[in-house]
């Protein structure tokens, strides 16, 4: 099944983790023995080799750096500019990707269906670019709304305008209250150049807020649902059926924690809550209930999101597994049509129907 995965954070693992992405999972793996400075070293789930292995020629790949005042638990960069050089550095990551083969930029529709094409065109793709439509999670690096056509011109098609804690424009998970006049500003200047709104990781009350002022195109990248792991990063049904409502595509996370209740980091195991590629069904097919249909879902797995294996479903090895999750569909009476929409067709659609 030929997969499109909205939600991978890889110039964060290329340049923070230091991983070199061309190399296969268990290489990197290999090359981090011993290391301990990131719980999930030795643990890496994604790199591009895996994910041809997959059959994972789409991604929606990020752009992240948070602002954070001085005194903030959460790490990020003390200023708005330091965390818009951090982006650049990864766009110039991503540049040398596509110079050396390994990736392909999906801007417009004639280059998203120009790589279906050739993902689909009955030849091995073990050497074939993974197009790649550019994401950026969390708007702080903005240093002000005139940026935004910059990030356009290089190619940034999707913006989460939150992610953890207070930010710039909006406040994400674990924090609450409304956007201000900027956040409002970033909205309308998306709407004019057509950026996505990703509503992942906004607050309750930025995320009504933002459906409310925003008129274009809205997806999920990469969440969960509230019913069945109630936590404020989830969904609630209420909040679901408003992205229903919109057209949205919601993306099916892997992290564990959202995917089983009362997860303790660093001392629950997947296997100790019983967290496996089924419990992904749950939260996805909860989803496919509220809607009437498998029109709104797709894959958004963050599976290299600053965790490994340690946080992941137990019977997932690497990023090409997520190919497990189609029978799994399949075994729960989903058609094949509803196979096809579910882990490709719904983004495509989605991106045919707002793009030009």
């Amino acid at each position: 099944m030929f997969i499109i995965d909205a939600h991978l954070d890889l110039s964060m693992n290329a340049m923070e983790w230091n991983r070199d992405l061309r190399n296969d999972v268990a290489t990197l793996r290999h090359l981090e023995k011993g290391m301990t400075d990131k719980p999930d070293r030795e643990r890496a789930t994604v790199s591009f080799p895996d994910l041809r292995k997959g059959n994972i020629g789409i991604v929606v790949a990020t752009q992240i750096a948070r602002f954070v005042k001085p005194d903030s638990l959460i790490p990020g960069w003390n200023s708005p500019e330091q965390a818009w050089a951090q982006t650049q550095g990864q766009l110039v990551w991503y540049k040398a990707m596509e110079e050396a083969g390994e990736i392909t930029p999906i801007t417009d529709k004639k280059s998203l269906l120009k790589q279906i094409d050739l993902w689909n065109d009955g030849t091995p793709n073990d050497k074939k670019p993974i197009g790649y439509i550019l994401s950026l999670e969390g708007a702080d690096s903005i240093i002000d709304i005139s940026y935004l056509q910059k990030a356009h011109q290089y190619g940034l098609r999707a913006i989460g305008p939150a992610h953890y804690g207070p930010g710039r424009y909006a406040n994400g998970t674990d924090a609450t209250g409304k956007m201000q006049q900027n956040g409002l500003d970033l909205l309308k200047e998306m709407e004019r150049l057509n950026i996505i709104l990703d509503a992942t990781h906004l607050c309750d009350d930025a995320f009504w807020q933002a459906l409310d002022h925003y008129n274009g195109p809205v997806w999920a990248s990469h969440n969960n649902c509230r019913s069945l792991v109630d936590h404020n990063r989830q969904y609630s049904d209420e909040m679901i059926k408003a992205l229903i409502s919109r057209g949205a595509v919601i993306g099916g996370a892997l992290d564990a924690w959202m995917l089983v209740p009362n997860w303790e980091r660093g001392v629950s195991t997947p296997q100790g809550t019983n967290c496996n590629l089924e419990t992904v069904f749950r939260h996805m097919d909860h989803i496919c209930q509220l809607a009437g249909n498998a029109n709104h879902i797709g894959v958004g797995s963050d599976l290299d999101g600053a965790f490994g294996t340690e946080q992941s479903p137990y019977d997932l090895n690497t990023i090409a597994d997520l190919q497990k999750l189609v029978l799994i569909f399949k075994n729960h009476g989903y058609s094949d049509e509803d196979l096809n929409k579910i882990f490709h067709q719904n983004w495509i659609n989605f991106l045919l129907k707002n793009w030009d």
